[in-house]
């Protein structure tokens, strides 16, 4: 399939599902009529040519699918055949509920496995194999997956949240998109450091959202912590696939359009004033990105903005980080001691013992960075990831 076919099923997708699951009010019946659509026009497209209005072919045959299912359905149960009517003709392509069908796939009843899923597929236009290779789970495991979300979702009002849940109901959806995107960024396993389709699809989603919702801060975060951060990743590998830590990168090779736009986001987004998480962890990866030389990282400064965060959050994952900027602030000694204090937030957590091994390899302790080092690598299960870690044990070792 080519580029643009699937850039455009990916971008109808959400909108097909939106007007049917508004026309018919079931969710779960329109989204499996439309995966049945996007496939279909995955076979013909690219041997009979686009259609004239994609969208429109899209929702015809999603609307005759959707007949079709009940139909079937109301051959057992008559009563039901005889309340459904056949949609008239209308405007009902050109109403676009994307942001509506974002919302609903983000619903807080879902857990975060199930909403990425349903996420990707219903808005992302990904199949469900596609997903489950992604995740590195079986086909049939993730359609369970995505069929018990759209169970829970069953009979959920199909409408823009309300004012009183909008603020609870948007912290949702952003939390799916920046999972979406740190999977796609850092693999969390399997032999790929990244998956580029996933974290593109988080940076194509966001700024779908960024252009509904232009005047959130917090949107605009995300986005520019997405940004800002997929910026690095021309430089994060070598041609064998292995990883290069942040110091060792070469600049050069980092995408200056993503840091420039980025940059303006999160800029304007500050100013504005009220502060959010994704806010300051934008504006963290931006004095990253500002530095020309590792060395002339401020890191007075991302210390602060890590401080605040952790105050925001509370989060273990960000005292970790903290942890790593103190150490470059005040000594490795000061760092390792906050590390040794989340050990029991983080147990087991191979990051915990990787930022151990980096702070001891600071401090000259070069037996300690080793053993820590060899307890990581024997916890991550990224591929990429454990032949770093073995690779710097290795070379300490000698």
């Amino acid at each position: 399939m080519s580029r643009v076919v699937e850039d455009l099923l990916r971008e109808c997708a959400p909108r097909v599902l939106g007007a049917l699951a508004r026309r018919r009010g079931d969710f779960a019946l329109a989204e499996d009529a439309v995966q049945e659509a996007l496939l279909s026009a995955a076979r013909h497209w690219p041997v009979d040519g686009l259609p004239d209005d994609p969208r429109a072919w899209l929702t015809r045959v999603a609307e005759r699918r959707m007949t079709d299912l009940v139909r079937s359905e109301a051959a057992r149960r008559r009563r039901e055949l005889a309340v459904f009517r056949e949609p008239p003709p209308g405007d009902v392509v050109d109403h676009d509920d994307t942001l509506v069908v974002l919302f609903l796939c983000g619903h807080p009843d879902l857990t975060p496995a199930s909403a990425i899923a349903l996420t990707l597929r219903a808005v992302g236009g990904l199949t469900t194999a596609e997903i489950a290779r992604a995740f590195l789970v079986p086909e049939a495991t993730m359609a369970q997956r995505i069929s018990r979300a759209k169970q829970k979702l069953r009979g959920a009002r199909f409408a823009p949240p309300g004012a009183e849940e909008w603020a609870s109901r948007l912290r949702s959806v952003l939390h799916v998109l920046y999972l979406i995107f740190n999977e796609g960024y850092t693999s969390s396993a399997g032999g790929s450091l990244h998956r580029t389709e996933l974290s593109g699809e988080a940076i194509r989603l966001a700024r779908l959202l960024h252009a509904r919702l232009p005047a959130d801060g917090e949107v605009a975060g995300l986005l520019a912590l997405m940004l800002l951060t997929d910026a690095r990743r021309p430089a994060r590998t070598r041609p064998d696939g292995s990883l290069v830590p942040l110091a060792e990168q070469d600049r050069a090779r980092w995408d200056q359009a993503l840091i420039v736009e980025g940059v303006g986001l999160i800029t304007e987004a500050v100013e504005r004033g009220a502060v959010g998480e994704y806010q300051v962890q934008a504006s963290i990866a931006a004095l990253h990105d500002d530095a020309r030389r590792a060395e002339d990282t401020d890191w007075p400064q991302i210390l602060g903005m890590y401080g605040l965060l952790e105050r925001m959050t509370g989060n273990p994952v960000v005292s970790l980080n903290r942890a790593v900027a103190v150490a470059m602030v005040h000594g490795p000694a000061a760092g390792l001691a906050l590390v040794d204090e989340l050990e029991p937030r983080l147990p087991g957590h191979h990051r915990l013992d990787a930022v151990r091994a980096h702070l001891d390899e600071m401090a000259g302790d070069a037996d300690a960075a080793v053993r820590h080092y060899r307890i990581a690598a024997a916890r991550t299960t990224s591929t990429p990831e454990q032949r770093y870690l073995v690779d710097r044990a290795a070379r300490l070792a000698r």
